[in-house]
């Protein structure tokens, strides 16, 4: 069945709004520094990701959002967040620099006001979004990791990190069948977008 015009219009307009959003972000540069928890380099990416909020609560936010969407729509998270966070991963570990101070706030502004609005986007479309986002984070994150096998293994400890929230916040939010508690879900990415735009207003207020 083909899907219904206006509904395909909604789903272009999420995704071009979400990737014209991320790359406004893009001109600034930005670095990552790796976290040493003395328990080796895996473990130093575990605990990269847990030490960096703008990355921990963006992998939070696509699992919200997928499990809002449904259990197809999580397992398809399950599967693309963490393997292209892994992909960008090992690409920003060849990079000089990327990312920008930007970033973590309008992610936070688009992922959360999704998540708030419960919008009713398509597989398709969702998964065009996590991998746009899981992508520029995972490279973000990269530019802190030495290019090395010691490098590969951080940026897999990251990955693996990312698998577990996916897979407990969005089975969690599948489960839920009561009415209020999707609702406490859409709060929590209030919350996540208000914290963007607190965000967005120190970013401008430190570059005027």
């Amino acid at each position: 069945m083909r899907e219904p015009k206006p509904r395909r219009r909604r789903s272009f307009v999420a995704i071009a709004g979400v990737a014209a959003a991320i790359l406004l972000a893009a001109p600034e540069t930005a670095a990552a520094h790796l976290v040493h928890s003395g328990l080796g380099p895996f473990y130093d990416g575990a605990a990269h990701l847990v030490a960096t909020p703008e990355e921990l609560v963006t992998a939070l936010a696509l699992a919200l959002l997928a499990g809002l969407l449904g259990a197809p729509v999580a397992r398809r998270a399950l599967l693309a967040v963490p393997a292209t966070w892994l992909a960008g991963g090992i690409a920003g570990a060849f990079l000089p620099s990327l990312g920008t101070p930007w970033l973590a706030a309008v992610t936070f502004l688009a992922l959360g006001g999704l998540v708030a609005l419960d919008a009713k986007l398509t597989a398709t479309t969702f998964t065009t979004v996590a991998v746009v986002v899981a992508t520029l984070h995972g490279a973000l994150g990269g530019t802190g990791m030495p290019a090395t096998a010691a490098g590969l293994l951080a940026t897999l400890g990251t990955a693996s990190v990312v698998f577990v929230v996916v897979a407990l916040a969005s089975a969690r939010v599948v489960s839920l069948r009561a009415a209020w508690a999707r609702i406490v879900v859409r709060v929590a990415g209030s919350w996540i977008a208000a914290t963007g735009l607190l965000m967005l207003g120190w970013t401008l207020s430190g570059a005027a």
